[in-house]
């Protein structure tokens, strides 16, 4: 290997790297606000790009008929749980459509707007509509009565959300895969290396989000309300923070993430109904580098990630999984060793 394969595959490791760190701060955002390791995170990569790739083709993805489907669901179980708390009635409608509208609107315009053939930019942001809002109404309906349950049970819902999100994705998609226009057909080249316009655009909008995150954290009210939940949960309780009202909006930011990462991968790769698991596992890596605790640790671990697949690619290209997942057995031995498991009571 002679430094211009070198540097290659690092350019690479790093454009996917950017990615993965995406997906693994999203995870470790779930996991610290609400507990749940959240094996589902990669579905939300295809349902993105799948979902823009029915847009480019002027059909209605059905997608949008899911999200509608969740958010009916979801009002209903917050009537039945209004009334068997014996709220007022109209108190009971009115929080219910306060929190059913969004999801609704955003339904209804994009079955107005999916069969026109819109300009790629516009097709995002509808996309990115119709996929976010799935993330808090996933979690209303599958974790918020379990809040309290154990990790473990809180793990075994996961798997079958994922199981249930993955045969969906195939009855919505087909098992047929897709690939996306580039955002930027650009190249450029330092030296012998080229350097593609969607990596720049993959890695720029990565850190730009990552600053969007920390000035979230650090800055807004509902940040910082996220921030006490992951610290102390029951003392937020306790300070009047609803711990439904973060679980619903990390997971809205981890659906957002995952979408926004399957919009930036799928024009470098075809993506298929169960190809954001594999995607996803690789972010997961990344946060158990951190131990799901630290963002900066997440995204130092991602790029790490990214390097390895990178290299085994080009050394093993048939093990580069392999050895990628392989990683993350040293790390859980030391962390096992450092930090002795203590059973949940």
């Amino acid at each position: 290997m002679d430094g211009t394969i070198a540097g290659i595959l690092m350019l690479d490791g790093l454009t996917n790297g950017a990615i993965y760190a995406l997906l693994a701060l999203a995870l470790v955002l779930v996991f610290a606000v609400t507990r749940v390791i959240f094996i589902p995170q990669g579905e939300f990569v295809a349902f993105g790009a799948l979902t823009l790739a029915g847009l480019q083709l002027g059909r209605t993805p059905l997608t949008i008929h899911f999200l509608l489907l969740l958010a009916a669901l979801a009002a209903v179980l917050d009537l039945v749980a209004a009334w068997r708390a014996r709220q007022p009635l109209a108190k009971a409608f009115k929080g219910v459509a306060m929190r059913a509208w969004p999801p609704l609107l955003i339904g209804v315009v994009a079955f107005w707007l999916a069969p026109m053939k819109l300009p790629l930019l516009v097709q995002v942001l509808l996309t990115l509509g119709i996929v976010t809002p799935m993330g808090g109404l996933l979690y209303r309906l599958a974790y918020q009565s379990l809040a309290d349950a154990s990790v473990l049970v809180l793990l075994i819902v996961s798997v079958g959300v994922h199981f249930a999100l993955t045969g969906l994705g195939l009855v919505f998609f087909g098992a047929e895969g897709s690939r996306n226009p580039s955002f930027w057909d650009a190249t450029f080249a330092a030296g012998p290396w080229m350097l593609s316009g969607q990596a720049v655009i993959i890695i720029g909008a990565s850190v730009a989000l990552i600053l969007a995150l920390w000035l979230f954290f650090e800055k807004s009210l509902h940040g910082k309300a996220l921030r006490a939940t992951a610290v102390n949960r029951l003392g937020a309780r306790l300070m009047g923070i609803s711990s439904a009202s973060a679980g619903r909006l990390s997971f809205t930011l981890a659906a957002f993430i995952g979408a926004l990462s399957g919009l930036l991968i799928s024009p470098t790769t075809t993506i298929f109904y169960d190809s954001g698991f594999l995607i996803g596992l690789k972010g997961f890596v990344a946060a158990v580098f951190a131990g799901l605790a630290s963002y900066p640790g997440a995204a130092v671990g991602a790029l790490m990630v990214g390097l390895i697949e990178a290299f085994s690619s080009f050394w093993a290209s048939a093990f580069k999984e392999v050895i990628v997942f392989t990683t993350i057995l040293p790390v859980l031995l030391w962390r096992s060793w450092r930090d002795p498991h203590h059973e949940e009571h």
